[in-house]
């Protein structure tokens, strides 16, 4: 029926007006306010960079294929088979050489469905994890379509994660930092006009090693030739001995040091790497440490005494900048690969600010004509619709601001849809309404027999919509996500609006005037 509870009239208003408030916080700065939550500007409305980074593969597949031949020496040493000439070609195959009579079985071996712990993924997959074929003795292997899958799959997540821990390090305003296909990432910075800090960062794998540095001019098995990152020497030939990682540090900082006044990186290990560093460092007394990032050593300090506390400190010739960077990159942990910048844009924040006034001046040209064409068509119903319109959009708004979304120029479209579907809604009640009266003298009975009989049609219609967003928002990205949010609340702010808040208001005025003669 058409009438109210008094206590379902006291919900409904606070209910309205508590997302009023809300939708109002976005518009009064005050510190004391007791709601602060507000709504962020995308980048194509706030301004700022974005970057599509390309994660480059080769590198890390070739050391999969690398970490994967003692595995394949240790399990086919207790087969009794003997492998021997391993090697990884350019083209990333893993070579092996084996025995005439060895080879059946070694086939059999990596063909094997079942039990297979050197080739495994068929049970999961229904293939296995290594391609090969096998021509006179020779076994060449490589990752197949599933082996690459899983290996792409994990180093995007990985890589994703340690962009994320960078990137809020830094302190940007709501990053959006999001996969795009198998093997790339798209960063949108909001309110950031000069992304060259953050290129730089994010370019750096940032591989962090302790390594000493060994007596010699050339390059054997176990040692190369790395450069000086700041070209006070020209180069030093490294062991390719690995005393410590960055995967052992516990925080890294920038600081000054007191008796050089120089600027310096401190850093604690864990308790492996205090262990491991103290036992090298013990027995390096004299020798020179390399400290390598990604290639290039940054210093190289004679090892004077012990450092069995677990804690230490990178020198080099820092600006404050550098060392805080350096500190962050090291905080954040190494990317698991490589990134290449393969997009980079920059949206100044009076393009921005150009497409919030077109997508502003659209809502109100596109709300003012709806808002006419009610009154006109509809009289006090009309504005009635116009009202609960209205507070629809003080709603939409609201619960935006409450989850503190993310508003883009898409998002705002998906706003101006749903004005029109709000008013759909109505357009399609009231002319059941109509219909009703030419049958019903009862208008109390009219009304309410109106509103009941489009219920089905306004829901199906809403449902359809809602169903066309989820899909969006689940088969999108970026802006068409932002789109599908504002339409799927929207659906269900205009649901409220026109069976909760119009109803309210259409049953108020019918009980009122329910003794005319022609209401609408």
């Amino acid at each position: 029926m058409l009438y109210f509870s008094k206590i379902r009239i006291f919900l409904i208003t606070i209910f309205t007006l508590f997302f009023v408030y809300i939708f109002l916080s976005n518009f009064i700065k005050s510190d004391d306010l007791f709601f602060s939550k507000k709504i962020n500007l995308g980048l194509d409305l706030q301004g700022g960079s974005y970057l599509l980074l390309e994660i480059d593969n080769a590198p890390v597949i070739t050391q999969k294929l690398q970490n994967s031949i003692p595995s394949f020496k240790k399990y086919f040493k207790e087969k009794k088979i003997d492998l021997k000439n391993f090697k990884i070609s350019e083209d990333k195959f893993l070579i092996f050489e084996a025995k005439e009579e060895d080879i059946l079985q070694i086939k059999e071996i990596l063909e094997a469905k079942e039990d297979n712990l050197i080739n495994n993924y068929y049970p999961r997959f229904k293939a296995h994890k290594f391609d090969f074929v096998e021509k006179n003795n020779l076994f060449k292997l490589s990752f197949s379509k599933y082996g690459l899958i899983e290996i792409k799959d994990a180093l995007q997540n990985q890589a994703l994660e340690t962009i994320r821990r960078r990137v809020d390090e830094i302190g940007t305003n709501e990053p959006n930092i999001i996969k795009r296909g198998s093997d790339r990432i798209v960063v949108e910075l909001p309110g950031l006009d000069d992304p060259s800090r953050i290129k730089n960062l994010l370019g750096k794998t940032a591989n962090l090693s302790f390594r000493f540095i060994i007596q010699g001019s050339e390059e054997t098995f176990g040692s190369e030739k790395l450069i000086f990152e700041d070209g006070s020497e020209s180069n030093a030939i490294v062991s390719k001995r690995i005393i410590l990682s960055g995967e052992n540090l516990i925080d890294a900082k920038p600081s000054m040091d007191s008796e050089t006044n120089e600027t310096v990186v401190n850093f604690t290990l864990d308790r492996v790497g205090a262990k491991r560093f103290g036992k090298a460092t013990t027995k390096g007394i004299g020798k020179r440490l390399a400290i390598v990032l990604d290639g290039k050593i940054i210093s190289a300090p004679v090892v004077r005494d012990a450092i069995v506390s677990g804690s230490g400190q990178i020198s080099g010739d820092f600006t404050f900048q550098s060392a805080t960077d350096l500190a962050l990159l090291l905080r954040s942990g190494a990317l698991p690969a490589p990134l290449n910048i393969i997009e980079e844009r920059t949206v100044g924040p009076d393009l921005g600010q150009d497409s919030i006034n077109a997508g502003i001046a659209a809502l109100i040209i596109g709300f003012l004509l709806v808002i006419f064409f009610m009154i006109f068509k509809y009289k006090i119903f009309g504005i009635i619709a116009d009202t609960a319109l209205i507070l629809n959009l003080f709603l939409l708004v609201g619960i935006l601001t409450l989850f503190e979304a993310t508003l883009t120029l898409p998002g705002i479209a998906g706003i101006i849809l749903t004005v029109g579907m709000a008013v759909d809604a109505n357009v399609l009640i009231f002319e059941r309404i109509k219909e009703e009266l030419k049958n019903e003298n009862n208008q109390l009975v009219a009304f309410d027999s109106g509103y009941e009989k489009s219920k089905s049609a306004v829901i199906d219609a809403n449902i359809t919509t809602l169903l066309a967003a989820i899909i969006l928002f689940f088969m999108g990205s970026g802006p068409v996500k932002g789109f599908s949010v504002t339409l799927g609340v929207g659906i269900f702010t205009t649901l409220f609006s026109v069976y909760f808040i119009a109803r309210l208001l259409t049953s108020i005025y019918v009980i009122k005037n329910k003794k005319k003669e022609k209401l609408i």
